[in-house]
């Protein structure tokens, strides 16, 4: 049985539920999760804040078919204490956080209202080389969790490619998703935009994609090129200029000024609209 924060909406009505998962370095005490609270407890929402296996830095974390059975296993025993409103449950994370709530959202697609994932790393096998290349300590770590660095043999192989949602993101085509990211993360942060512009290039009908040679200008120059910056500024991001946005399909991507970092505000905001039409199908692993 794993530990987790659990905080229960008042009243006999049926709630909304929001499921915040921890960064990369955390676990379910982690101190970022009283922003999540405060504001669920503003909203009557049941809250929770699962451990899924801890901090980032073993084979059964980082990502697994461990971890992501957690947080479903976590979501189900609230299911069975709490009245939530099942049309409305809804995920979200940052950094290493939006990594795992992309990869539950990809491994368990049916369960959400909507998903809010920011600055999230979708490729674990490019973030390890993207993290050896600036001397990051979380190299170590990653290999730790995968067996070794890409490329040592097949298993350990399939262990990157297992843990990243990227592979997986296509079966949840449909369900609202949320990027964000800060352009400067990747310079002042340690996770490079391209994962959020990749993520939203797998939901996104093909027209809408961000090519190559677009991301790569974002990554390289900390900069929106001056032919795509957004015209209408988003008053919920409030002293956060949005320098990009593009909606495709369920899936929607905001570039802002700012770095590896969630405004949660604005997460809120945004989850708060999102409604299931029918009751979720149950999890089946």
């Amino acid at each position: 049985m794993q530990p987790a924060l659990f905080w229960e909406a008042p009243g006999q009505e049926a709630r909304p539920l929001l499921v915040a998962l921890h960064s990369w370095s955390g676990d379910y005490r982690q101190a970022a999760g009283i922003a999540y609270v405060t504001q669920c407890m503003e909203r009557r929402w049941h809250f929770l804040h699962p451990n899924f296996r801890g901090v980032n830095q073993c084979p059964a974390a980082t990502g697994s078919d461990l971890a992501v059975t957690d947080v479903l296993d976590a979501v189900e025993h609230v299911l069975r204490r709490a009245r939530v409103d099942n049309r409305r449950i809804y995920l979200v994370g940052v950094s290493g956080g939006g990594m795992a709530a992309l990869q539950v959202l990809a491994k368990a697609p049916s369960l959400w209202a909507g998903v809010s994932a920011w600055v999230p790393i979708s490729d674990l096998a490019a973030w390890h080389a993207e993290a050896k290349a600036r001397n990051l300590h979380y190299t170590p770590q990653i290999e730790a969790s995968c067996g070794g660095a890409p490329g040592v043999n097949a298993a350990v192989d399939f262990q990157y490619w297992n843990r990243s949602p990227i592979h997986f993101l296509a079966r949840a085509s449909g369900v609202p998703l949320d990027l964000n990211a800060g352009i400067h993360d990747g310079h002042e942060g340690s996770v490079p935009i391209s994962h959020s512009l990749n993520a939203f290039n797998v939901l996104a009908q093909p027209s809408d994609r961000i090519s190559e040679s677009v991301i790569a200008d974002f990554v390289n120059n900390a900069q929106v090129p001056e032919a795509l910056q957004d015209k209408d500024q988003d008053p919920t991001y409030s002293t956060r200029t949005v320098l990009f946005r593009r909606q495709s399909r369920s899936v929607r991507i905001t570039v802002f000024e700012g770095g590896d970092e969630i405004i949660h505000d604005v997460a809120f905001r945004w989850l708060e609209k999102q409604t299931r039409p029918v009751k979720p199908i149950t999890h089946q692993q």
